[in-house]
């Protein structure tokens, strides 16, 4: 049986410092993951003793809600994060990231397969 792996999709486009890429993916990957614990994919996902997660990227807000549009009407979980602006994008509210899955990397590939490594 194939692994299952998340896929966090970040902004590049927004030139967030480190550190901020980095608590935005989480904040992506555990909120989807708390959204759907009883789903029996995060369930798997989770006692595999990886929950295997890709990090990839996209150049703008548009190309982000597009990835993230195709994976939910594929029927995959999802989860977009706003960020409230409060230390980066001066006070403005801004979609920075999602996370897509878990799924096998089959699944996932018509929607993120085209992407970048982070």
């Amino acid at each position: 049986m194939e692994k299952l792996q998340q896929v966090i999709v970040i902004r590049k486009d927004l030139t967030m410092r480190l550190g901020k890429i980095v608590a935005q993916g989480a904040h992506a990957s555990l909120s989807a993951t708390l959204n759907n614990l009883s789903n029996p994919r995060v369930i798997e996902w989770l006692c595999d003793g990886g929950s295997k997660k890709i990090c990839v990227y996209v150049n703008s807000e548009k190309e982000l809600l597009e990835v993230y549009e195709k994976a939910i009407l594929a029927g995959f979980i999802g989860f977009i994060i706003k960020d409230a602006g409060l230390t980066e994008f001066n006070g403005i509210p801004t979609i920075t990231c999602c996370a897509i899955g878990p799924a096998t990397k089959e699944e996932l590939n018509d929607i993120t397969g085209h992407l970048k490594l982070l």
